[in-house]
């Protein structure tokens, strides 16, 4: 395992990780944490401003390039923030079932399975993991 990969990458990519693994990490801690609390709601606006960075950050990434530099993640990249604000509106108005589906959601689709991906052979994540 070397960072060297992630380090040497576009500017771009390494924020759009570190972002991803600090929401990723912090959503963890999310689940296992009590709901509705200070620290909860705290760490919410954390997790809220990570996925913007891995959001925003995306559109600078162009590795995998079927409609001109875009991809079908790309579609994920604007799906996404618009769930976030879903999930603030959500707890707003104290509906906690909204709140968790739409934040779980987000979570695994975004963080879990396009994370996934980016292990997948030739992308930087799997050298980063796996070696070269």
């Amino acid at each position: 395992m070397s960072l060297e990969p992630l380090l040497t990458a576009a500017p771009a990519i390494p924020v759009h990780a570190f972002a991803a693994m600090g929401a990723f990490a912090l959503g963890l801690v999310q689940f296992t944490a009590p709901k509705g609390t200070l620290p909860h709601r705290t760490l919410g606006w954390i997790w809220i401003g990570l996925m913007a960075v891995v959001s925003a950050s995306s559109f600078w990434i162009h590795e995998i390039r079927l409609w001109g530099p875009w991809s079908p993640i790309h579609l994920l990249s604007i799906f996404a923030p618009m769930m976030l604000v879903t999930g603030v509106w959500y707890a707003r108005r104290h509906n906690v079932r909204g709140h968790g589906i739409t934040m779980t959601s987000i979570f695994v689709g975004a963080l879990v399975v396009a994370g996934l991906f980016t292990f997948m052979p030739g992308r930087i994540m799997h050298a980063v993991v796996f070696g070269p």
